[in-house]
């Protein structure tokens, strides 16, 4: 038998994918269907779930899930329709991202956004992980969580709310597979690059700086995302952050901010 048959086990595994609605979050989410998981697609819009659903390999296998996760009382509500509608859900990735525009630099991003950006990318991805498992722990279940980082947890974006939530998520991580590995629930997380889909309009210009000479594309990261979410491919890994960008990490790409508006 091949070591890559069978990463999952359907009867047992449950998944619940944050912003499976485009994008990265999408792709790992209908790859999970794919695999015979039941998984909640979760995102802010019903018509983008119900499209990534329709999408699916095996749309019967996909519950839609539709709220804004800068509230906790629909991260609550998130926690609870999973559990009822799909059982006790042991794989968790957390992709919810609000849009990015480039014109929020440091002295233009207002205090909305930067709550916002927090309030999904970090708020959210610490609530939901801790009470999922809480959720393993009492069921003596394992579990294992994924995390969407990105290359500007370490390198700035010109995007303080984003660069800075993305740092708090991968320090993250870190802190739950430290707590939690004895509880066999592992915590990683996954790294992307120039993806041209969800919140990051790609300039196909970026290419040129990209060693595998191209943008990234969702299915770039699905494949990775499930190899490290599945028991039986990773499970001796936690903590540990898988960076999936054709090589971009190895340049420095961005230039300052442009500030005309706030020149003396």
């Amino acid at each position: 038998m091949s070591l890559l048959n069978n990463p999952f086990d359907p009867k047992r595994d449950v998944a619940l994918v944050t912003g499976a609605g485009n994008g990265i979050g999408r792709a790992i989410a209908q790859g999970l269907v794919g695999e015979g998981v039941r998984t909640v697609f979760a995102d802010v819009r019903e018509d983008t779930v119900a499209a990534a659903v329709a999408a699916s390999p095996r749309p019967e296998l996909a519950v839609p899930w539709v709220g804004d996760l800068a509230s906790r009382e629909a991260c609550n509500a998130l926690l609870a329709d999973a559990r009822s509608r799909a059982g006790m859900v042991t794989h968790f990735v957390h992709s919810a991202a609000p849009a990015r525009r480039e014109a929020d630099h440091a002295l233009a991003v207002t205090d909305e956004t930067w709550e916002t950006m927090r309030a999904v990318n970090v708020d959210a991805g610490f609530h939901l992980a801790r009470e999922l498992s809480r959720q393993l722990i009492a069921a003596r279940e394992p579990g294992s969580f994924l995390m969407l980082t990105s290359l500007h947890a370490a390198t700035p974006r010109n995007l303080p709310h984003y660069s800075t939530s993305k740092a708090a998520l991968a320090m993250l991580v870190k802190e739950l597979a430290k707590t939690l590995g004895r509880f066999s629930i592992r915590v990683n997380a996954l790294v992307p690059g120039a993806i041209a889909a969800g919140g990051f309009i790609a300039d196909p210009a970026l290419a040129r700086h990209i060693p595998l000479g191209r943008l990234g594309r969702s299915e770039d990261l699905a494949a990775m995302a499930l190899a490290v979410l599945s028991n039986r491919i990773s499970g001796y890994v936690t903590g540990a952050a898988f960076v999936v960008d054709g090589g971009l990490s190895l340049t420095n790409w961005f230039d300052p901010p442009v500030l005309d508006d706030f020149a003396a």
